[in-house]
């Protein structure tokens, strides 16, 4: 079977259910070794992903900020719930863009798409439980907008996305498990931490590949990545940073000192 083929397939998708089906099958292809990493496909750039009509996509700075209400708290969910629909489709990119690695880099960001669709079906389920669901409220394509910036190389894309989106994510977690435990939607807490023990895994891999290519390029990691923040967001990361669960997820004391000398 494609590797290539099926990860575009799926990451071109609009239907959630069937976006979904698509990844589970492709999850099981990986454990049965019954796929050809190998194989050749086509490559292109993928400007918008399938996703679905809704959510409506505005930009960051005209999303209200949420306040401690019912509804503020169900749109957190919401937003929560938007970002790991949109990680599905960065690990699906992954797959199919960079083709020529390794095996065991497709067997990761396959096993990421699978544990990213868990959790957004996680989300989406409770705002089912809360009379809600997946696309009524408006959301911003950060997440996406950084996987399409980076479609030019590997190692970018290694450095970037899991690296500094996906692992802001372990930085804010605590925060907003904490919000949630002293409130009506508690089960919410519960629901986070297993996206935190699953995301310090996915940030594990983007640490790994991204050392990986750094070595086979002879580059210093530290200097390559401070480059890839100058181009791309033009100013230094910004704390608190989860330190605890960035040494989980394999950044090395000096990537830390780097990162709190800022």
């Amino acid at each position: 079977m494609n590797t290539f083929e099926l990860a575009f397939d799926a990451l071109m998708c609009h239907d959630t259910l069937v976006k979904i089906k698509l990844v589970n099958q492709l999850h099981a292809l990986k454990e049965q070794l019954a796929l050809n990493y190998q194989s050749e496909y086509l490559i292109s750039p993928v400007k918008n992903p399938g996703r679905p009509v809704k959510p409506n996509l505005v930009r960051f700075q005209s999303i209200p900020k949420r306040d401690k209400s019912d509804l503020g708290f169900i749109k957190t969910i919401h937003a929560i719930c938007h970002i790991e629909f949109n990680a599905i489709n960065l690990a699906l990119d992954a797959v199919y863009r960079f083709q020529h690695m390794p095996d065991t880099f497709y067997q990761d960001w396959i096993q990421v798409a699978f544990e990213e669709s868990q959790h957004f079906q996680l989300l989406n389920n409770y705002l089912v439980e809360l009379g809600y669901q997946y696309g009524d409220f408006d959301a911003h394509n950060g997440l996406w907008k950084m996987t399409h910036e980076t479609d030019y190389d590997v190692l970018a894309r290694m450095a970037l996305v899991p690296r500094v989106l996906e692992a802001r994510g372990l930085d804010a977690t605590p925060k907003i498990q904490k919000r949630f435990k002293h409130s009506k939607f508690e089960k919410m807490v519960d629901i986070l931490q297993v996206i935190f023990n699953d995301e310090i895994g996915h940030v594990k891999i983007g640490n790994i590949w991204f050392h990986s290519l750094c070595q086979q390029r002879n580059l210093d990691p530290i200097k390559a990545f401070d480059q890839l923040i100058q181009k791309h967001i033009g100013e230094s990361l910004r704390g608190p940073f989860n330190i605890e669960a960035r040494k989980l997820a394999n950044f090395s004391k000096k990537e830390l000192d780097y990162l709190q000398a800022l």
